[in-house]
């Protein structure tokens, strides 16, 4: 995933995540856990935040409305 698809959407799973950061799916579970990475849960679903990810990481994240 690119810094480009990572402002295409405001949330990934943590699997993108997980691929994102060169990480194991599973160790980016427990990085969730942990609170060492962002996360939304609605219901049983876990989102990351792109923009908070991006900020994580140093990479600019230009939402949708920042760009129009």
């Amino acid at each position: 995933m690119t810094t480009t698809q990572l402002s295409d959407r405001p949330t990934m799973s943590v699997a993108e995540a997980a691929a994102v950061l060169g990480l194991h799916r599973d160790a980016a579970y427990d990085a969730v856990r942990r609170g060492d990475l962002p996360s939304i849960r609605i219901g049983r679903k876990i989102l990351i935040p792109t923009a908070k990810l991006a900020s994580m990481l140093g990479l600019p994240y230009a939402s949708e409305e920042a760009t129009e």
